[in-house]
């Protein structure tokens, strides 16, 4: 049995430390680790032997994410959206 690699398709959401939602308009396609994290001895650096680790690959859509995974031959998984959340806010409510 063929042991396909595994891709992981989501869409980012925007973190604490921006205000805008640019970033979070892409499809993102990213390898599942597969080899563990390794501590150098001399310099303490972090390695691994991954080199899929490395692959982010954005797309437009979606289907195209789903399209480059069965072209390639992945075994994908996608994650769903975040919904955004508004809470309504006034100026009024500072004064409650």
């Amino acid at each position: 049995m063929i042991k396909l690699p595994k891709a992981l398709i989501y869409r980012p959401a925007k973190t604490a430390m921006q205000s805008g939602r640019g970033s979070t308009k892409q499809w993102v396609l990213e390898y599942v680790k597969t080899a563990p994290l390794k501590t150098e001895p001399l310099m303490g650096w972090i390695s691994s032997t991954d080199m899929n680790r490395q692959v982010k690959l954005t797309f437009e859509t979606l289907e195209a994410a789903e399209t480059y995974a069965k072209l390639h031959h992945l075994a994908y998984t996608i994650r769903p959206e975040h919904k955004r959340r508004l809470v309504p806010k006034n100026y009024a409510s500072n004064f409650i």
